[in-house]
């Protein structure tokens, strides 16, 4: 699957002890009448309980400048937090962080057994993105740059 370049997104929450997030490529737009979301998280992740609990998420899609934050959000048993500027989403108080390509709002309707993954639906209340921005790229195991054609 690694042949197929994605975007990569952080997936944040409220959590009981403030707030949680992990780095996600498994997002896609579902729908637009009504305005749906999906995203994938392993059934082992540290992350799932307090998605679950919350059910309210922002998916904050990455600038090319923000690899860091690909890497710290990944990482599981480290502070992710660590120097992460924040603001929350005026929808739903999920964490939109600084510097983002763009972010979408969305409290989960439903919940999907895929294998070792779970697959969250969720319906969107609010979004927003800076068009001058350019987006973190995943390809093969590497984070690619884009090249602009005009």
């Amino acid at each position: 699957m690694g042949a197929f370049p994605s975007g990569v997104t952080v997936i944040t929450t409220p959590g009981a002890d403030g707030p949680v997030g992990f780095t996600c490529q498994s997002f896609y737009s579902v729908s637009i009448e009504p305005p749906l979301i999906s995203f994938s998280i392993a059934r082992t992740s540290k992350s799932l309980p307090s998605v679950r609990a919350s059910g309210q998420v922002v998916v904050n899609f990455l600038s090319r400048q923000q690899r860091h934050l690909s890497t710290q959000f990944a990482r599981s048993g480290t502070d992710k937090w660590r120097d992460v500027s924040w603001s929350p989403a005026p929808w739903n108080g999920a964490p939109v962080l600084d510097g983002v390509i763009g972010w979408v709002a969305a409290q989960i309707e439903r919940e999907i057994e895929a294998g070792d993954h779970l697959i969250f639906l969720a319906r969107v209340g609010e979004l927003q993105t800076d068009p001058a921005s350019e987006p973190l790229v995943f390809h093969r195991g590497v984070y690619r740059e884009l090249d602009y054609v005009i």
